[in-house]
């Protein structure tokens, strides 16, 4: 019982609050740009239980898990009117890139508190509770920011690379981005669930995502290093 907690402190809360936190981001990058539908209809709430979506934040992550897949899901989108924006197209976009471009900022903050966190830590002892604690909450919440944004960045509908994407690109491919669209989850489905359950040699996921979410991993490990301190870089 103590470990599921500690596994729910460390792991799930983090987890919310960066999907929170992305989803409102979303709206309130609407809101700014003219589109106040998501204020609204009480979506840009701190209340995780206002942006859970039965299947992409409940049932999937805990069928992925039951299967040894990689575990990921998505909260209950924020709603955007198109036509409300000032510039729909490009507004879409910023619409969009607002979500994953939260995740980064709230990683590059966890990073900076962990940091500080090394640095005021006792080196000649080993690091109380308390410490690794919050060590670990900072460490997952670092690993599951960059994750969350890297994958929303996928440009595959109803992802939010799709929508950046369509904000960047000519006629023709608006066109085509559109056309996807309605196959956009059964597309998802069988390319990042039935495909690695079916293959798990092709390790999909981790080809897609693992090296850009190594490359930012990185970088905000050096930011750990660059407030730690040069004893520690």
């Amino acid at each position: 019982m103590t470990e599921t907690l500690y596994l729910v402190a460390t792991l799930v809360v983090p987890m919310v609050v960066a999907i929170v936190f992305h989803e409102i981001a979303h709206g309130w990058a609407a809101r700014l740009l003219g589109d106040p539908t998501a204020y609204e209809q009480g979506r840009l709430s701190l209340n995780p239980l206002r942006h859970v979506d039965p299947v992409g934040t409940l049932i999937l992550p805990g069928m992925l898990k039951l299967l040894g897949l990689p575990v990921f899901g998505w909260a209950k989108p924020v709603p955007v009117s198109y036509a409300r924006l000032r510039s729909p197209k490009r507004d879409m976009a910023l619409v969009a890139a607002a979500g994953p471009g939260m995740n980064f900022v709230l990683a590059a903050l966890a990073a900076v508190g962990f940091g500080l966190l090394l640095r005021v830590a006792d080196p000649q002892g080993p690091p109380g509770a308390t410490t690794l604690f919050v060590a670990e909450n900072l460490k997952n919440f670092i690993a599951i920011n960059v994750f969350l944004g890297t994958f929303n960045l996928l440009p595959l509908p109803p992802f939010d690379g799709s929508r950046i994407l369509r904000g960047l690109a000519p006629a023709a491919g608006v066109r085509l981005l559109d056309r996807i669209e309605p196959i956009g989850i059964p597309l998802f489905m069988i390319v990042f669930i039935v495909l690695p359950w079916a293959m798990p040699g092709l390790h999909i996921v981790d080809r897609l995502i693992g090296p850009p979410m190594e490359w930012m991993l990185g970088l905000f490990e050096q930011i750990v290093a660059f407030v730690a301190g040069p004893e520690l870089d």
